[in-house]
């Protein structure tokens, strides 16, 4: 089936005006109002700066940022791998199986995620993370290890909170993809399954060579939504002093006094990040559907 290209329509002309003149009113209602003087010049001095050696380098906002980016990077792959998992358990045969995976998503998307968050952080950086022994290995690792940990991960004295809120994001998005994997594997036609066994295929071999593929295609615009949930829920982290973007605005809105020019800031790299991903997801929903027909 052939997409039609969307065109600019008069209407859409209408409507940008519409909005513009809006956020004109809010802009002069706020200088107006709450007699609020603007100053937007002093914005990209907390985006980038330059170094010692004369170097352009990420200033706190992009900081917090690349924080917000690592986290949701890192967070998307590992709950992908937990929803993936406890999806298939999900839609398994086994009542074990289906249990073990409905007990993981009753419990963790009626848990409220702040409540969540703290009880990661202090079960996990308290108690686990002490117990392993990281925080000793971390101190006592060569500089080149610990600068690979930083430049993935997060500097070595916010390790520790990271992985809490690393381990946060990935439990509790993983609920929710386990719900979207699940819908996916028994929306596969019955005659699949019938066709693998026939050709003599095991389970796993039908699953990962039949049962998957075709699951992909059919999930991919549900995932990419909750990937770009994943983007937002990570805000939720800066209440345990994770340094990503929220965070930051917070710290330095209390420092400046910018209310309203640094939360714009972050609102337009919020947006820049879901938008980006959203896009990359719709021309890959795209190749894909070019590839099967």
């Amino acid at each position: 089936m052939l997409h039609q290209r969307a065109r600019f329509t008069p209407l859409d002309g209408v409507l940008i005006i519409i909005l513009a003149s809006l956020a004109g009113y809010m802009a002069y209602r706020i200088e107006a109002g709450l007699q609020y003087e603007w100053d937007w010049s002093v914005i990209p001095q907390y985006l980038v700066r330059r170094n010692q050696s004369g170097w352009w380098v990420p200033n706190v906002l992009l900081q917090g940022l690349l924080t917000t980016l690592r986290i949701s990077l890192w967070g998307t792959l590992i709950a992908t791998i937990i929803g993936t998992t406890m999806g298939i358990a999900r839609a398994s045969k086994s009542l074990f199986f289906r249990l073990i995976g409905g007990t993981y998503v009753e419990l963790v998307r009626n848990l409220p995620p702040l409540v969540l968050v703290f009880i990661c952080y202090f079960f996990f950086s308290a108690q686990i993370i002490a117990a392993i022994g990281l925080e000793d290995a971390i101190r006592h690792a060569p500089e080149s290890v610990l600068g690979v940990l930083e430049f993935f991960f997060a500097p070595r004295a916010q390790l520790p909170s990271f992985l809490a809120a690393l381990f946060t994001i990935a439990i509790y998005e993983g609920a929710y993809i386990t719900e979207i994997v699940r819908a996916g594997v028994r929306s596969v036609d019955q005659g699949q399954w019938e066709a693998a066994y026939v050709l003599g295929l095991s389970p796993w071999q039908t699953m990962r060579h039949v049962i998957l593929p075709l699951t992909i295609q059919r999930i991919l615009p549900p995932l990419a939504g909750q990937f770009i949930s994943t983007i937002k829920d990570s805000a939720i982290v800066s209440v345990i002093s994770v340094q990503e973007l929220t965070f930051q605005g917070l710290e330095l809105m209390a420092s400046t006094y910018l209310t309203f020019e640094i939360w714009i800031t972050i609102l337009a790299l919020y947006f820049v990040m879901t938008f980006s991903l959203s896009t990359a997801a719709r021309k890959l929903e795209a190749y894909l559907n070019r590839s099967i027909a």
